[in-house]
């Protein structure tokens, strides 16, 4: 069997919009499925990790498709100006920007993409068998280079949401119109409806997606390599880590304040917490610190490698996982979480309680989940965990962790796609 996959997202593109896909194509051969990619040519990736490529299967057929990115000038000039970081105070210039990007750039600034790689996909259908197209996104603009493929060669497409599309964290900060707005959901309604098969990475977006299309599936993300469990090696501080970008909406105020009061009243929590940001963070992470006068305990670090973050949480006592305040957030499932749950180590996420997030680390005994107010819980479970550390005790004694292997995943997925052809 051959996919042939469509993915904005290659090494040596770098952060979580890549893994997935790059993951699944390591082991589809391992099922007896051959890939086939088509990616973007000189694409203007914000975060560049060339050890992925080291991930890439050997003798890979990888066709490369030219594409031009408008917002490639403006993205250099401010690199923080990306989907999730949109500035609530911005500057004329800014608002003109974000209002052309919102209402012309329909589903995103990676439109100019479509027709060039849905004229050399069905080229290359002319000469070669093909049982699937796979599109993955963000940005949602590939699906809609599988859905004019689909309409003109009836080949089977699955769809891949590793984000919802007009559900997605950011979307209400943007200044759509009302037709621009109704565009999208649209767009995303006839993706949904034409696709053979839609996965997504959690079960709130499937049983949301259930409604356009009954062949939706829920296959999270995960991690690769081995599961680890060895001692952390940092020097005799306390050490709380949190891997990612933290936006404005994934902010969580309770958790600075509460620092802020067992420092006050804890000398020897005051002694030795070290709390590690590793990834972009939004000014009003910085102006929270500031305000609680935590700069002294905060270690932030932008983008390092992927193989650097096993490294880096291997050596902390506490995963901080902090999740989008929004109306979606029930269904948010960040990708870190399974990295967390590979170096087993005690996870302290902010979070619904009764969320796709919450289901995860209930499953996998994995940690503490906090509900965005509850601060008192909140406090609790911070005291717990330096006690437990003050001890030499601290532990998790979590489960299930061998499921959201990369390889079992893509076992999954292959099933799926045998099943369905």
């Amino acid at each position: 069997m051959k996919a042939l996959i469509i993915t904005y997202y290659w090494p040596p593109a770098g952060g979580s919009g890549v893994q997935r896909w790059l993951y699944f194509v390591k082991y589809l051969r391992d099922f007896g499925i051959e890939p086939v990619l088509f990616i973007p040519e000189k694409a203007a990736y914000p975060i560049l990790d060339e050890k992925l490529n080291r991930e890439v299967p050997n003798d890979l057929e990888v066709h490369s498709v030219n594409i031009w990115e408008p917002m490639r000038f403006f993205s250099q000039k401010n690199k923080k100006a990306t989907a999730g970081f949109l500035p609530k105070k911005k500057s004329i210039k800014a608002q003109i920007l974000a209002y052309i990007r919102a209402n012309f750039f329909i589903p995103d600034a990676r439109r100019f993409w479509i027709n060039p790689v849905s004229n050399e996909v069905l080229k290359y259908l002319a000469n070669n068998k093909i049982d699937w197209i796979i599109t993955t996104g963000p940005p949602h603009s590939v699906h809609l280079i599988g859905k004019a493929v689909k309409e003109q060669s009836k080949i089977k497409w699955l769809a891949d949401f590793r984000d919802p599309w007009t559900d997605i964290d950011y979307f209400h900060h943007l200044p759509h119109t009302k037709s621009s707005l109704q565009k999208h959901k649209n767009l995303e309604n006839q993706v949904l409806k034409i696709a053979d098969v839609v996965t997504v990475v959690s079960e709130q977006m499937r049983k949301e997606y259930l409604k356009y299309n009954d062949s939706t599936f829920c296959i999270t993300n995960g991690f690769d390599g081995d599961i680890l469990d060895k001692p952390v090696t940092y020097d005799n501080g306390f050490h709380i880590t949190h891997i990612g970008s933290i936006n404005a909406d994934r902010n969580a105020g309770i958790f600075w304040e509460t620092i802020k009061e067992l420092v006050d009243e804890n000398a020897d929590f005051k002694k030795k917490l070290n709390i590690n940001l590793i990834g972009e963070i939004d000014n009003e992470i910085q102006l929270d610190i500031d305000k609680y006068n935590l700069n002294k305990y905060c270690y932030i670090q932008a983008y390092i490698p992927h193989q650097e973050v096993i490294r880096a949480l291997s050596d902390s006592h506490v995963l901080l996982l902090l999740v989008n305040r929004v109306p979606s957030a029930k269904g948010i499932v960040t990708g870190k979480i399974f990295e967390y749950l590979q170096v087993k180590r005690p996870i302290l996420a902010i979070a619904p309680p009764k969320g796709d997030l919450a289901d995860i680390i209930h499953h996998t005994q994995s940690g503490i989940v906090v509900d965005f107010n509850d601060k008192q819980t909140l406090k609790t479970t911070l005291i717990a965990y330096f006690e437990a550390f003050q001890r030499n005790n601290l532990v998790v004694n979590s489960i299930n962790i061998q499921e959201y292997h990369r390889k079992n995943l893509t076992k999954q997925l292959a099933g799926l796609l045998k099943k369905n052809t």
